[in-house]
């Protein structure tokens, strides 16, 4: 296997700035780091950091508290959990999440959200602080022999649109 990324916690500061009330503080000690049910999982488990009930059509954003340090020429995809999706169609709203590499550094201290939706017509779906409800995959990728990109990110969601404008 080749170890190419760390999951780290993003400051205390970003991450407490990502909620309305003063609670955080103490969910921030809490927050665990992604990691491998077994030896042969692909995905490392995303953790809840609040607890949260979405009816069917409803949605959440989360904030994980968690960044990747990522090697060149890998990206993290995010996907709900295989369970979470096939028992209440739990889909992620950007349906694959993209952490590049160099979302690391953007100005949010590459701070992941998890944005989801609960897709299913009749069933509820509750997740308690600290249970799994994504998940993420590193791969490696390539790029065209002609690619010339010198721009360089510095923001959050979206932030590479402001790039090419």
């Amino acid at each position: 296997m080749n170890k190419i990324a760390r999951f780290e916690k993003v400051s205390q500061k970003q991450y407490c700035g990502a909620f309305e009330s003063d609670n955080c503080h103490v969910s921030y000690d809490e927050i665990k780091l992604p990691k491998r049910a077994t030896v042969g999982s692909a995905g490392y488990d995303f953790y809840s950091t609040v607890d949260f009930t979405l009816k069917p059509g409803e949605g959440i954003k989360i904030p994980t508290g968690i960044r990747a340090k990522i090697d060149p020429g890998w990206v993290l995809m995010l996907y709900p959990r295989s369970g979470l999706g096939f028992k209440y169609r739990l889909r992620l709203d950007n349906t694959v999440g993209v952490i590049d590499s160099d979302y690391y550094n953007s100005d949010n201290e590459g701070h992941i959200y998890i944005k989801i939706t609960n897709c299913s017509d009749d069933k509820t779906v509750s997740i308690k602080s600290g249970e799994a409800f994504a998940q993420g995959v590193f791969m490696q990728y390539g790029i065209t022999e002609d690619d010339d990109v010198s721009a360089l990110r510095n923001g959050g969601f979206g932030s590479t649109d402001e790039i090419h404008k």
